[in-house]
């Protein structure tokens, strides 16, 4: 089963927005989290319909350690400006090696079985809105929305403040986001098909 169908980001994850991603997530100035919530709502395409905002969960104790969700405070701004639900459908249940410096297919290793849906009643048949704050390889969220999928998700499409551009040599990936979801320029869409 593939994981999610479509992503958007506002920007490529380097520079300013690096340095402010960095400050929301690791300098723990959670009132970032507006004006990168405004980011977020301005690369969401007008033409797609969601029925619901998911944040990527993250395991209690490394949400314990940091003190918050940087997705979950993204998603709460972003209902803010369209109005949708956000629901904590998914919990990650297993603690595990932090996805910077691994390969991609460690990476997918590394996530296999690591969510399940909470209630699935609440995403039955919906069109979700995957949140998280950076994609890299993409294998964190593909292996959420699959879980998503599997509980009756009818379309599963992930947005992002930032992506990393594996293309492009002087990002070092190993210095990428603990959550580790990352793709899609502003406006960009792209499937998962194509994400590596």
């Amino acid at each position: 089963m593939n994981g999610f169908d479509a992503a958007y980001s506002f920007g490529l994850y380097e520079n300013e927005l690096r340095r402010l991603i960095h400050l929301f997530k690791y300098g723990r100035i959670q009132t970032l989290a507006q004006p990168l919530g405004r980011m977020l709502a301005s690369a969401l395409p007008r033409e797609e319909q969601f029925d619901v905002l998911v944040p990527m969960p993250m395991h209690w104790i490394r949400r314990w350690r940091r003190g918050f969700n940087q997705a979950e405070l993204l998603a709460g701004e972003l209902s803010r400006r369209t109005h949708l639900d956000v629901r904590q459908a998914v919990q990650r249940v297993h603690h595990r090696q932090a996805q910077a410096g691994l390969t991609n297919s460690k990476r997918r290793l590394n996530v296999a079985g690591a969510f399940r849906v909470r209630n699935a009643k609440g995403i039955e048949g919906k069109r979700v809105l995957l949140i998280d704050d950076v994609m890299t390889t993409g294998a964190t969220a593909s292996a959420c929305a699959r879980v998503l999928k599997r509980a009756g998700a009818a379309h599963v499409s992930l947005l992002t403040v930032g992506r990393v551009d594996r293309r492009i040599a002087h990002i070092d990936p190993a210095t990428v986001s603990d959550s580790e979801s990352t793709f899609s320029g502003s406006f960009e869409h792209a499937k998962s098909g194509s994400i590596a």
